[in-house]
């Protein structure tokens, strides 16, 4: 399954929920967290339960309220009732975290998407979700939380993330690849700034990103390109493949003049994987 664009939603605005599922996301993200107000916890579980009792087309997801907080329990008695297609961790602390929801939920496993860099303690444990026997969705990360929890005034100048949370951004992308996930950039949080979003987007997937989530459905076309091999790159990988095939016992090859060897045919690979869907 390709995960190019996860599209949220608020958990209380029901009336969204099916023009989501039609915007052209990859998965829909029926969020509980922090679009929530404290006070509509309960009506947004109720819409979100009511709307995963019936058909659905669009893999779903639910972002579930941290383990440690007092709306967890009531989160996790919704799926164990309405199971979606998978669930998002958020302040995700790595193996341990993905253990106690596993106790949490009785060993009724779900597939998760952890969100894994929201902590100081979770920036430790990046390495530790490829321990994880469970169905793991894939890793993704956000700039908003880790700033306030280690209180630093901003997570960007000028329109790029500051060290600590570029730092943030690459551990999180190693921590999926060496788990062998999937890969997800976080939101552009500008939904106006569309071009601004495709270049945002372009980086993503230059630097190793498999997907990205979305806050609007105008952002997932832009997305889904980004994140969706041209011709070009298609007709390169078929190139690289095709020629290693020709030549099984080749370590290195010449191709248009350029030499490739094993690493371009494991990324040649990884395009058509994308490409095909």
């Amino acid at each position: 399954m390709r995960l190019r664009s996860l599209l949220f939603v608020p958990g209380d605005r029901p009336e969204r929920f099916a023009k989501a599922a039609q915007s052209g996301a990859d998965a829909i993200i029926l969020d509980l967290e922090d679009s929530v107000a404290p006070g509509e916890k309960a009506r947004a579980r109720a819409a979100v339960g009511d709307y995963l009792a019936g058909p659905r087309e669009t893999f779903t997801l639910v972002r579930i309220n941290p383990l440690d907080g007092p709306e967890c329990a009531a989160d996790l008695a919704l799926l164990a009732k309405a199971r979606p297609d998978g669930l998002m961790l958020p302040k995700a602390e790595g193996l341990a975290s993905l253990t106690r929801l596993d106790q949490l939920l009785d060993g009724a496993r779900l597939p998760v998407l952890p969100i894994a860099t929201e902590t100081p303690a979770a920036m430790f444990e990046l390495g530790s979700y490829a321990q994880w026997d469970g169905p793991l969705l894939g890793l993704t990360w956000g700039a908003e939380d880790l700033p306030a929890a280690i209180g630093a005034e901003t997570a960007r100048i000028d329109g790029r993330y500051t060290p600590p949370i570029e730092l943030a951004r690459s551990l999180a992308l190693f921590g999926a690849h060496k788990a062998g996930v999937a890969a997800i950039e976080t939101v552009y949080p500008d939904i106006r700034d569309l071009d601004g979003l495709a270049a945002y987007a372009a980086r993503g997937r230059r630097d190793g990103f498999t997907g990205m989530m979305a806050l609007h459905p105008a952002q997932v076309g832009p997305i889904n390109a980004a994140f969706t091999p041209g011709a070009e790159a298609i007709a390169r990988a078929q190139a690289i493949v095709a020629a290693f095939a020709a030549a099984p016992g080749a370590g290195v090859l010449m191709i248009d003049g350029k030499m490739v060897d094993q690493p371009h045919l494991k990324q040649a690979r990884a395009v058509l994987a994308r490409a095909g869907g």
